[in-house]
């Protein structure tokens, strides 16, 4: 995916405790994808139809208006080692009339946050976070993407990472007190709308101390995606147009995977935009239990994709 649409966010911000709505954090990943280093002034435009053709939702003026101006008001509170800070995220905020644009005009406080990369940040890919429809789903989305290269992440206590969520507030009131709440309308669903529509696959295991579950963490693999991006938003393939860059590098790791290594197998099904996709399409199925190859998944890819003959049935001898 492109540098333009890929977010890449600092830890510390990643880890504050906020609560946005599902249309803010929207808005909050769209306005993070448009983020430029040599943009000194801060001020950024969205364009509320290409945000649209990213989700599939349409958007109502009077929502966004009541969606900024509380993003406006909220604060994130970001803990150091060293010290505890409170930030707002916008100066201002201007609707263009007529234009379905709005012009965000940040902080200064809050773009080093933003834009302080070097060795400690989240990377996750816009579209992926803006297809998920659960507000939960998208912020523990945030958190195993910090985690993805280590294949674990570490162990949250259960009562601050609702306090992450904005599920526990300071008072001690709990919007999931019982477990099975927790699990059912947060936890569950997050799961499964983030297996079916990001690149990573995740599940996760509650700790017990005693009787009282204390932690959790949460095992994060890659995995191809299945849904395709607007080719006019994304970086393609050089050679074959309309092939996203993701996509294409996905097929190779598939491949690696299903140790498909005969070169010119591997060079027929990458140079077709048709082939790149199926095999997105069939490592999904395959990951979710829909196609069933134990024997040998990377044989019936190749017949599936008609680079071999399907073995013919043993014929059954009369007794």
């Amino acid at each position: 995916m492109s540098k333009e649409l890929e977010v890449r966010q600092h830890n510390a911000l990643t880890n504050a405790r906020y609560e946005y709505s599902e249309l803010q954090l929207d808005l909050l990943f769209f306005l993070i994808s448009k983020l430029r280093k040599d943009q000194q002034d801060r001020v950024y435009e969205l364009n509320i139809k290409d945000l649209s053709s990213l989700t599939g939702k349409k958007y109502n003026a009077a929502y966004l208006h009541r969606a900024t101006a509380d993003m406006g008001s909220r604060v994130f509170e970001v803990q150091t080692e060293t010290r505890y800070r409170q930030l707002w995220m916008f100066q201002r905020v201007d609707y263009l009339l007529g234009q379905g644009i709005i012009e965000i005009k940040l902080t200064e406080d809050i773009t080093p946050y933003l834009f302080d990369l070097k060795e400690n940040f989240t990377s996750y890919e816009l579209a992926s976070a803006l297809r998920l429809t659960s507000k939960y789903a998208k912020r523990i989305y945030q958190y195993c993407s910090q985690w993805k290269d280590q294949g674990e992440s570490k162990k949250y206590d259960i009562q601050e990472f609702k306090m992450m969520l904005g599920l526990l507030d300071d008072k001690g009131k709990d919007k999931a007190f019982r477990m099975s709440d927790f699990r059912e309308s947060v936890l569950d669903v997050a799961v499964k709308q983030i297996n079916e529509h990001t690149e990573l696959n995740i599940s996760y295991k509650l700790e017990k101390r005693v009787r009282t579950y204390k932690n959790i963490v949460f095992t994060i693999k890659r995995q191809a995606l299945a849904e395709t991006i607007p080719f006019d938003l994304v970086s393609t393939v050089q050679d074959m147009p309309g092939v996203q860059q993701s996509h294409f590098d996905n097929a190779a790791r598939v491949l690696d995977e299903l140790r498909i290594t005969d070169a010119k197998h591997r060079k027929t099904i990458l140079s077709s935009a048709a082939h790149v996709a199926e095999v997105n399409r069939y490592n999904h199925d395959l990951k979710t239990g829909k196609i069933k190859a134990s024997r040998n998944p990377g044989g019936l890819l190749l017949v599936r994709l008609g680079l071999v003959a399907a073995k013919a049935p043993k014929p059954v001898q009369a007794s």
